[in-house]
């Protein structure tokens, strides 16, 4: 693993295994689920980290400025856009499937190219599909 500095090519949004997958029902890392997660960002590059139970979508380096509002919102629901000052581990190339009996991290969504990141959009819309799915089933955040 390799620790990359955010907010100068990529920020990173952080969100809770369990707002990313309440869309589909899913409680856990699976392939289903990366694919799921493929298709929802639009094949933009995702980390999953199974042992913090978390996502990171990574996202342009300028979205925790421009997105500032929402994110002041997700936070409530431990969703967290990071930006400038903030080092995230980043696992290597080839590591792009869960391993069984391993919580290492992974390339839940593997980076299609240099430079090729998820719409702020899309992640934006999954957080809300994520948030109103749990809340549909009672499970307020």
């Amino acid at each position: 693993m390799t620790l990359l500095r955010l907010g100068g090519i990529f920020s990173a949004v952080r969100i809770p295994l369990r707002v990313a997958l309440a869309p589909v029902g899913f409680d856990r890392p699976s392939r289903e689920a990366d694919e799921f997660l493929s298709f929802a960002l639009e094949d933009g590059p995702v980390i999953c980290d199974p042992a913090g139970r978390r996502y990171y979508a990574l996202v342009p380096a300028s979205m925790p400025t421009t997105w500032h509002v929402a994110a002041a919102e997700w936070r409530e629901d431990e969703v967290d856009c990071l930006g400038r000052g903030v080092y995230l581990g980043v696992p290597r190339l080839d590591r792009t499937t869960l391993q069984p009996g391993s919580l290492d991290p992974y390339w839940s969504v593997p980076m299609p190219s240099a430079g090729a990141l998820c719409a702020p959009l899309a992640v934006a819309r999954l957080i809300a599909a994520g948030k109103h799915a749990l809340a549909e089933e009672g499970g307020l955040l």
